[in-house]
């Protein structure tokens, strides 16, 4: 890649005269000695599961292996249409999509690790909503997804996207990052304003903790997921007004990895801390390995293993 922070590819976008996914889709195919007709296919087929996930999760309630989660999707989703609620139908929507897709994560569904399986959730339900909402054709959100790539490629080299490494600032913050600059694109906003959006979103999501209850991508992980969709689109609207990230976004990428340095082990997807270590949170990993604990894992209740298909 001819760009490694956010302000290289700002200033790259700048001298070629192209947007961030244009620039990302040619990077990637030199990279990968593909066409890009064929790298573009490749991402067009990923959007295809992520669109999949989201209807799965909404229309079929999957319950988790575990039996902790699932369904959630689906009760926002009624509570959406049997009123007005307070997000507003837009953002409601965005946050019933990314429950759905992370519900189908854990229970061992398809999905694309965008950039993890703990933090699928939030990019399909933005462009998923946002592609319903503007009526867009695939291809514009295919190419919304080069650019969170691109998005997600200088964070994943200047910080961390492994909650084991960082918390999961790591994962959903730099999830919603990555779908708020790409929305700002995908929605008109040039590339500089792009970059705002990715900083305002890692600022409000540093020092999130990574506490899986029963170390499963379960508890809060999916919640998260919902709650960053909404997030995203926060972000790219200040972006689109004109708000900027006074500390330059390259600096709050390097402060995440600052703070996911500094971060306790227990607090970094070990399920020694935070919610995995309440009361509630012991009671629940008791009922998962106790006695029963063979049958859980048997079903394949370990949902932090990772898999081709982009589930954890």
């Amino acid at each position: 890649m001819k760009f490694s922070t956010l302000k290289q590819l700002t200033e790259c976008c700048r001298e070629d005269g192209v947007s961030i996914g244009q620039l990302m889709l040619s990077e990637q195919a030199k990279e990968t000695g593909k066409s890009e007709e064929e790298t573009f296919k490749l991402m067009a087929d990923y959007y295809g599961i992520m669109k999949e996930a989201v209807r799965r999760g909404i229309h079929e309630p999957v319950p988790s292996r575990s039996g902790l989660t699932g369904g959630d999707a689906v009760r926002v989703s009624d509570y959406m249409l049997s009123g007005v609620p307070s997000l507003g139908i837009e953002a409601c929507t965005a946050l019933a999509y990314a429950l759905s897709v992370s519900e189908v994560n854990a229970s061992m569904g398809r999905i694309v690790a965008t950039p993890t399986a703990g933090s699928c959730g939030i990019i399909p339900g933005v462009f998923v909503s946002a592609q319903e909402r503007f009526a867009w054709e695939d291809e514009h959100l295919v190419m919304g997804l080069f650019a969170a790539g691109a998005i997600g490629y200088v964070i994943a080299n200047n910080s961390f996207i492994s909650g084991a490494e960082g918390g999961c600032q790591a994962e959903v913050g730099s999830a919603i990052g990555m779908a708020a600059g790409a929305l700002t694109e995908l929605r008109g906003g040039t590339p500089e304003q792009a970059v705002h959006a990715v900083g305002l979103a890692l600022k409000n999501s540093l020092g999130l903790i990574c506490d899986p209850v029963g170390g499963l991508v379960e508890i809060p992980c999916i919640v998260r997921n919902g709650f960053g969709a909404v997030t995203a689109l926060a972000a790219a609207d200040m972006a689109l007004a004109g708000v900027r990230s006074v500390i330059p976004s390259d600096e709050v990428v390097g402060v995440m990895l600052e703070v996911g340095t500094a971060m306790p082990a227990k607090h970094r997807e070990t399920a020694k801390g935070g919610l995995a270590q309440t009361p509630t949170g012991k009671k629940i990993l008791k009922d998962l390995y106790g006695k029963e604990g063979k049958k859980v894992r048997e079903k394949g209740a370990k949902s932090t293993e990772n898999k081709e298909d982009g589930t954890k």
